[in-house]
């Protein structure tokens, strides 16, 4: 690959961004606050519901993703895995990412060096069956921890909007992701989208080595599981995070 198609790629990936987040299935387990707290940068604080934190794997698919302004014919599919938990920064809520799998060498790529974000190579496939959308993803990344991941789910019920101050907006209602670079300066970026439609999940896990190979045991909790089939979204490129830019 030419140096000038990797630096046109890497002037894409720091833009702003446009998607369509389909298939999406947030599969969160109540986690001690103290726990999380452990595994955090120190400048992020754990955002807990009622008290208790939460670790939360979204399987999904970033479907027609391209930059903001380009045709939505032009971009591309890429699946997504990720293990996330929920911080709070100078007030600011957020989302923070221990880790996230993709199958695009040049996505993982992009994401690490202008989003500072923790991007893996995988190998996945997300497939239609008749018990419900089936993912898998296989780590591939050289030097990582092995990450292999296999599960089935489909809505049940009625569908739903999150209502304030609910466990489901909590969990799924978030506008902003943060990250720290190697230099130690924080970084944010901004999400904008409606409000989900959610529904009840049922969620069949048949491997699932993610929390180990983020350092933490399998929670012996019960999951809570919401789906939703599609949602419209833009980001906003990385920006270093200054007080003077929050007040």
């Amino acid at each position: 690959m030419s140096d000038e198609l990797v630096s046109a790629w890497f002037s894409m990936v720091s833009a702003s961004f446009a998607f369509s987040w389909r298939r999406v299935v947030f599969i969160n387990w109540p986690v001690e606050a103290e726990l999380l707290a452990s595994h955090l940068p120190g400048p992020f604080a754990v955002h807990t519901y009622d008290g208790t934190g939460w670790l939360t794997i979204v399987p999904f698919v970033n479907a027609e993703t391209r930059p903001l302004g380009v045709p939505r014919r032009l971009g591309v599919d890429l699946p997504e895995l990720n293990l996330r938990t929920y911080v709070v920064h100078d007030s600011d809520p957020g989302v923070y990412f221990f880790s996230l799998d993709a199958p695009s060498v040049l996505a993982v790529l992009g994401a690490r060096f202008t989003h500072c974000l923790p991007y893996y190579y995988a190998q996945m496939s997300v497939d239609n069956g008749t018990n419900g959308i089936r993912f898998r993803s296989r780590r591939r990344h050289p030097g990582s921890r092995p990450a292999s991941y296999d599960a089935t789910y489909r809505p049940t019920g009625s569908s739903f909007t999150a209502g304030p101050d609910s466990l489901s907006g909590f969990l799924t209602d978030r506008h902003r992701l943060y990250t720290q670079s190697q230099n130690g300066d924080i970084r944010y970026t901004d999400i904008e989208h409606e409000s989900w439609t959610l529904y009840d999940a049922r969620v069949e896990t048949t491997e699932n080595a993610l929390f180990q190979a983020n350092g933490f045991d399998h929670p012996d909790t019960e999951p809570v599981c919401y789906y939703s089939p599609s949602i419209e979204v833009t980001t906003t490129p990385s920006k270093h995070w200054e007080r003077t830019a929050q007040e």
